[in-house]
């Protein structure tokens, strides 16, 4: 499987050259799926992390200001990048059709994700699904080519018929935590309920407070799911 995606992605590189998600130049046939002195640019989560979201904190800190007062549905997550450092190439993959950029975010998060796999052992990714009419504006669903790269690189399974996005929501980033949780209340259904699942993964591109994280992770549970973890592309420090 690793092999058939490797063999795929070198074709469609000689066919479309893909474009550096950090300066949107052409990356040369060859030369990898970022120009390297953009890599330098990047922040990775490294270091002391919230147990819960994965933000970043203080050593003297187990969790975030958020999680430390807020309690979550999930059981825990984590993130690949520091959202400040990626924000203007998150906007021109989520808005401005760079889906090539997946390819990059998605093997820095299945990189990230390998240790937490081994102790989550989950059965399949589920990205949080965009409402049918945005999808169709925007011509693809973000999470879920985040999710069909980290799948190419661990082997866990994507299911995205699972749950759907019933309600159009606002923007939740012009919205402060409580209007969050109302903007998302029945938000998302389950459209599939014949397969059983224990243990998934929501894979999402941006955490901010949990709030759509919590929201799926609700509906999911709901229909038996018990396990269900988290992996954004970025995240913020919190408060």
């Amino acid at each position: 499987m690793k092999r058939n995606y490797e063999l795929k992605k070198a074709a469609l590189d000689l066919l479309f050259p893909g474009r550096c998600p950090v300066c949107d130049g052409i990356v040369g046939f060859g030369r990898g799926d970022i120009c390297q002195p953009c890599m330098e640019k990047v922040k990775l989560i490294r270091g002391p992390a919230c147990m819960k979201c994965g933000k970043p904190v203080t050593e003297e800190e187990e969790y975030c200001h958020d999680c430390s007062r807020k309690k979550h549905v999930y059981q825990c997550g984590m993130a690949a990048f520091e959202y400040k450092s990626v924000a203007p190439a998150i906007y021109r993959f989520k808005y401005k059709g760079r889906q090539e950029y997946a390819v990059f975010f998605g093997r820095c998060m299945a990189k990230k994700l390998e240790e937490k796999f081994i102790q989550w052992k989950p059965e399949a990714l589920m990205p949080v699904p965009v409402h049918p009419s945005r999808k169709r504006q925007r011509g693809y669903n973000q999470a879920e080519l985040l999710a069909w790269e980290v799948s190419a690189r661990t082997g866990v399974p994507v299911y995205s018929n699972i749950v759907k996005r019933w309600k159009k929501t606002a923007p939740q980033k012009d919205l402060d935590d409580i209007q969050r949780q109302n903007n998302l209340k029945r938000a998302f259904k389950i459209h599939r309920n014949d397969v059983k699942l224990n243990t998934i993964v929501i894979i999402d591109d941006i955490y901010t407070t949990g709030s759509t994280i919590d929201a799926m992770a609700a509906t999911l549970q709901a229909a038996g799911i018990k396990n269900i973890y988290f992996a954004v592309l970025a995240i913020g420090r919190g408060q």
